[in-house]
């Protein structure tokens, strides 16, 4: 198991974030993270028996169906940075009894597998954390068996709006130094970023498909466990205890005067099948 010192800064910055956000990953209001996991391997024909790597697989939300779809004879292999995120996705796969299933501390970067070695690879909202997204998906592509798939899915453009916005205007009022003009995954948000980046990788004819969405908040708060559950967390662990409350005032106090009851979750897929 690697060390956090062992890790790239990109990979440690993100064990550190979504090791602390695994707290919140559990709850009904972050329900997103399996609806996409399994959106994603449902647009896969995975083989029975076939072997599959999941790279930033976090709690398990494309490994574990994936697992499902290749059954008994198969086999998945999840590798992600963050320590937290994998003891919990462990702890599923033993209540859904999937036993032919290993989650793996590590950097996707540098998984030293050997060549072609996966039906299919696929990571889920983890791309965009690579220092290089295209020498990361070029790494992805050198597992692909002949006949196997890659699958790599991203956030669309304007994702938790109009959350977002509320959040990060309020960070600014209270903290500024912390005030983000973008987040890590408003790197590619179109079809078109997503084919030039498996055009820059040498992955050819992807198949890349943007599918809007949105996510219900039951209430206000809800959303404040999303900050919580995912990529905000680095930012709202930063703020001072008196700076924390005051920012989470200021976002839920402008939710409720928005009357906001839903977040934009659009996804953008791509994929691309090896020729044998």
């Amino acid at each position: 198991m690697p060390t956090e010192r062992a890790l790239g800064q990109h990979a440690q910055r993100a064990a550190s974030t979504y090791g602390a956000a695994a707290d919140h990953y559990g709850l009904a209001s972050l329900g997103f993270w399996d609806r996409y996991g399994a959106a994603t391997v449902s647009r896969l024909t995975l083989p029975a028996g076939g072997l599959v790597l999941d790279l930033c697989c976090g709690a398990g939300a494309s490994a574990i169906p994936s697992a499902h779809a290749v059954g008994a004879t198969g086999r998945v292999l999840g590798i992600d940075v963050a320590a937290p995120l994998l003891k919990m996705a462990r702890a599923r796969a033993l209540r859904e009894r999937l036993v032919d299933i290993e989650f793996r501390h590590g950097d996707a970067l540098e998984t030293g597998l050997p060549d072609g070695s996966f039906d299919a690879v696929v990571c889920v909202f983890g791309v965009f954390f690579a220092s290089d997204m295209t020498a990361f998906v070029r790494e992805m592509w050198r597992l692909v068996k002949p006949g196997g798939v890659l699958a790599v899915t991203t956030w669309g453009a304007g994702l938790f709006e109009p959350a977002n916005s509320i959040f990060w205007a309020a960070v600014g009022a209270v903290e500024p130094s912390l005030f983000k003009a973008f987040n890590p995954w408003d790197v590619i948000t179109t079809p078109e970023s997503v084919a030039g980046l498996f055009s820059r990788a040498e992955v050819p004819n992807p198949a890349v498909a943007a599918v809007p969405g949105q996510h219900h908040l039951e209430h206000p708060d809800r959303f404040w466990e999303i900050v919580l559950g995912s990529g905000y967390r680095a930012t709202v662990d930063a703020l001072a205890p008196g700076q924390y409350d005051r920012v989470r005032s200021l976002v839920l106090s402008e939710l409720r005067s928005a009357r906001v009851t839903a977040v934009r979750t659009d996804v953008v897929f791509g994929t691309a099948d090896r020729p044998r």
